[in-house]
Order: C-alpha cells, then structure tokens, then sequence
C-alpha cells in the first residue's frame, strides 16, 4: 500500500521514536493526564470507557465459567503477608506501607494491596471447613499499588486497575484444569476481542510468580518487537493452604489442604491496544472495546436537511452499535483527524450529495478504505465493517509477529538476528538450566518470555552450552 498522508501532526512518528510515539497518544487521545504523584496518572474518561469495555466482556466470561466477584480490603497486615515467604520476599521491593492512620502510629504497619492471595487465603481459611464447601471460585476488580521505579502510563505505573481471580480446589488436578481454563479465556480474549495473537507457554523457573508451582502466560509482540505479558495463570499448589493453615474434610471425613489458583489482567492491556494496533496517526481501536464504534459526520451541515438526516442516520446505528454524532462547527477535516487519532473503527460521512442519492460514505480506520453504502442497508454494512477491522487490525499483527520471530542455533544467531531485523520473538532450544537463561540475557540483551505449548524440535542441543536441549523457549526484550 502507499503511504498514507499523516493527519495528526501532533503525534511523533513511531519509526522515530516509538517511545515519544506512545506517550503522545496517550496524551492526544485524552488517555490519561499525569498527577503530582510520581507513577500515578488520571484515566480520563476516553481511556477509562475502553477499561469499561475490557471489564464488561472480561467480566461475562468469568461469570460463564462460574465465578463470584467479592472484594477484598486494600491493606494487608504485615504479619499475614509474611506467612508465605517466597510470596513475600518476591513482592517486598515494591510494597507500599502505611505507618500512621490519622496522628497515631500504627501497632503494626500495613502493605497497601500489591495482590491478594494473603487476604483470600484469611478468608478461605474461615469459611472451608468440608469437601462441600469447595470449589470456591472468586474474582476482584480492585486497584493495587506497586511502587515502580520506572514508570510509564498503562504498562507499569504505581497504581493500576485489575482483575485478580482466586480459587480453591479439592484437589491438584481440579487446580491445574482452573489455571489452564483460565488461560484459555484470557487468550480467547486477547485474540477475539481485542484483536491481539497471543503465544501461551508456562514460565521458567526464575520467572514464575512469586510463591507459585506454576505460572502459565500469554505473550504478545508490539509493533516494536517489544514482548508484553498480556495475562498471567497461576498454579499455587496446596503451598499457601499449608502456610496459612487451611484445610477441609474429604468424603471419608479426613483432613486435607485445598489446592490453590490465582489469575490476572490489567489495564496494561490499553498499553498492549496501543502498541500493537496503533499507527502515526494515533489509536486504532479493536471494535469490541472502542467506546465509539462509529461516528457519524455531518458534510455540509450548514444545509438544510443534512443534520436531519445524519441524526436520523446515528439513531438508527445506536440500535446495532455504539454510534455518536459530531455536530460540532468544526470542519469535516478536523473531524477526520480528531476521530483518526482517537481510533474509532468506522466513520460514516453524510452530505447533500449523499442525501440525493440515498447512500452515505463508510470509512475504515484502520485502512482509510471508502464503501458507498445504501441507506436502506447501512446498518448491516456497518456491522459488517467493524468485522472487516476487527479481522484487518489481528492479520497486521500477526503478519508483524511472524515477520519478527526469528529462529537462532547459536547465541551468534540470536544477535545477528536482532541487529539485521530489529527487535522480536526468539525460538531457540534451552538445556533448562537458569544459568544458561541468566547467560543469553546477559549476552544478547533478550530475556526468556515463555516455553511455549507448541513446542518445536530447532535441535537437540541448548543455544547457550550445547548440552542436550529439553525445551524450546521464547525470548525478547519485555515491557
């Protein structure tokens, strides 16, 4: 395709400076606005109605898999965090801690919520007491605190908004079945919904969560070639019921500890839109979470009938999709550019011309492409068209990932890969030892990201110490 005229002048060109990129859409496209706390930012209303979205359909998968929302306190005690060490020691750097409430010194100081399996283990711990009372399947839509060294808006910020479910299960097997369920949904949500291929694999060892036996993951690639973990599974074992003391009567009236999950996702997942959909001219919005699918706009409007007809026109699509009119005594050409920039999926134009003959304009953000549709079908066009940008924005993407993926038998290979073609996802064999892991990072500046599901044989030997290989393993360089 030729390359498109930018209409947003305003927005650095992510070939220039992706970075630069990112953080003048978040800002042009009324994302966020940053505070006077470091690492803190305002979800603006725009930003926040894509959160909305993402909770909604989220939300409904979880409650078809028959999960309960409850909601747990923000502060945790500092005691009840230390009862499971790894769990602590993984989550001590970045606590926040509150010492004082009111004037008065606190007898014991208090984490704000970096994550919750303290306060659900408590809770589990008083309410199961027989096989009858399992399995328990919970989930929380809460903000938790971290505190970042460094921080950029969505990706990694001091506060931030999630989902964190948290289950307890009779036995291992029931567990393992939630952790990988759970991973199912999450990538059915990544790839349907929000338009974003996603590879599934478990972590290493060193990368896993904090207190965990097992953490499953969906790994994305920006348009950058940049990974970002876009949701994360967990498989707790009966660890945390033993710390915490939790335990139930089975059928033949014996004692035994419940086996534990917990999974998330977070409004890092705006961050991940960004990047992975996103051009020069700003956002481009999966349908299913744009908070305005189409926009109409009036050509011409001075005229009579043409804003009569256009609001005529935006009622009738309010009935099949979310649809909004700008009336506004701006010029069509702002409009353009303004709705451009914010990544509605679909525009449709409507002037005299238009009128005449019974037609309006459908444009498609994500390629510019212009259909002159029928009055008399515009709501099935539309409907159509959000599909076509829903299944145009996932092919770039995954056309960007496969062209980024690069195959390496030698540490060699790895960095001739990356200095010839930039950034990307890395297949190579891994003998398993985290010393070879620690090395390749160390060597070649990309981290192990996962070992996928899909496993390919490259060879049988390990890309850093030519042992025996046990696994293929994804690299990159991480958000």
């Amino acid at each position: 395709m030729a390359q498109q005229k930018k209409m947003v002048d305003a927005i650095t060109s992510m070939d220039e400076d992706f970075a630069k990129w990112y953080t003048d859409v978040c800002k042009k496209a009324e994302l966020i606005e940053y505070t006077s706390v470091k690492g803190c930012m305002v979800i603006r209303p725009y930003g926040y109605a894509i959160w909305e979205n993402i909770q909604r359909i989220l939300d409904g998968m979880f409650k078809e898999t028959g999960h309960e929302n409850v909601c747990m306190p923000m502060f945790i005690p500092e005691s009840l965090l230390q009862k499971e060490k790894d769990h602590v020691e993984g989550f001590a750097p970045e606590c926040a801690w509150v010492t004082y409430g009111g004037s008065e010194k606190l007898e014991e100081r208090l984490c704000v919520r970096p994550t919750s399996e303290t306060l659900f283990c408590e809770h589990f711990k008083n309410i199961v007491h027989s096989h009858r009372d399992l399995p328990k399947l919970y989930n929380q839509w809460v903000s938790v605190v971290r505190w970042e060294k460094t921080t950029r808006p969505f990706l990694r910020s001091r506060e931030f908004l999630w989902q964190e479910g948290h289950t307890l299960h009779a036995t291992a097997e029931e567990a393992i079945e939630e952790t990988e369920r759970m991973l199912n949904v999450y990538t059915e949500f990544c790839q349907k919904y929000l338009a974003i291929p996603v590879v599934q694999g478990q972590k290493t060892e060193s990368d896993k969560f904090a207190g965990a036996e097992r953490t499953y993951c969906i790994e994305a690639l920006m348009h950058d070639g940049k990974a970002l973990q876009a949701g994360t599974s967990h498989y707790f074992g009966d660890g945390f019921a033993r710390a915490f003391d939790i335990q139930f009567s089975n059928k033949d009236n014996q004692l035994e500890y419940p086996h534990q999950t917990s999974w998330g996702m977070t409004t890092r997942l705006i961050g991940a839109i960004i990047m992975t959909h996103g051009d020069d001219n700003g956002l481009v919005l999966p349908p299913a979470v744009a908070p305005i699918q189409a926009m109409v706009i009036p050509i011409a409007q001075h005229k009579e009938g043409v804003l009569d007809k256009a609001n005529e026109l935006c009622e009738r699509l309010k009935k099949v999709c979310r649809a909004k009119i700008d009336d506004s005594d701006n010029s069509p050409g702002w409009k353009f550019a303004e709705y451009e920039m914010k990544g509605v999926p679909v525009r449709v134009e409507i002037g005299p011309k238009d009128i005449e003959n019974n037609q309006c304009v459908i444009v498609t953000r994500h390629n510019r492409e212009k259909t002159f549709v029928s009055l008399d079908e515009v709501e099935s066009a539309v409907l159509q068209k959000l599909e076509e940008v829903r299944e145009g924005i996932y092919n770039k993407a995954l056309e960007n990932r496969e062209n980024r993926t690069y195959v390496a038998k030698s540490l060699d290979d790895i960095t001739k890969a990356l200095e010839e073609n930039g950034d990307g996802f890395v297949k190579a064999m891994w003998c398993g030892d985290e010393e070879c892991e620690d090395k390749v990072k160390e060597l070649t500046g990309v981290g192990s990201r996962c070992i996928p599901f899909e496993q390919e044989q490259l060879s049988d030997k390990c890309v850093c110490c030519g042992k025996p290989a046990k696994h293929m393993l994804y690299w990159g360089k991480a958000y």
